[in-house]
């Protein structure tokens, strides 16, 4: 059987999600993105994810956001969350985030994750196990890290 090269949950929404107007207050999307992603690495790529941040002290802050809001979604409806990886760097990785609910698309998220050492602050290259985890969910996501690495090295200059 092939991998899947995305994860999806369906997310009930809740009165707790939802602002006085009654439809999701924005900011809760990324709480759902956010537990989405732990998910995905507990589930899909079989790296506990409270253990990366607890005992680990591995990040992965979100450092760059794109989001498109296409429709209001209301306390009763079920969006199917789906998380797609599109590129893994030396870094970071690129991931997709769009919810539906009968599908109709409710919200779009692009996200660049870097990991980062809980300890210093400072991003760290991907651990092996992580980016062999990643590898295996879409091989195709692989991107060129020399060419990310020389760009890191010239930010780093300027």
């Amino acid at each position: 059987m092939e991998p899947s090269t995305h994860f999806e949950r369906p997310v009930r929404i809740r009165f707790s999600h939802c602002d006085p107007a009654g439809i999701v207050f924005f900011p809760q999307y990324l709480v759902m993105t956010n537990a989405l992603v732990e998910d995905w690495f507990n589930e899909a790529l079989d790296i506990n994810y409270a253990a990366m941040i607890s005992k680990r002290r591995v990040g992965l802050p979100i450092v760059k956001l794109d989001c498109t809001f296409s429709k209001p979604s209301q306390m009763g409806d079920t969006l199917v969350l789906s998380l797609a990886l599109e590129r893994i760097g030396a870094r970071s990785v690129g991931i997709v985030i769009d919810a539906q609910s009968h599908g109709e698309m409710r919200f779009l998220a692009r996200q660049v994750l870097v990991t980062t050492s809980l300890e210093s602050g400072v991003s760290i290259e991907i651990p092996d196990d992580i980016r062999a985890a990643l590898t295996r969910f879409n091989p195709a996501a692989l991107a060129d890290v020399k060419d990310e690495l020389k760009n890191e090295v010239k930010e780093t200059r300027s």
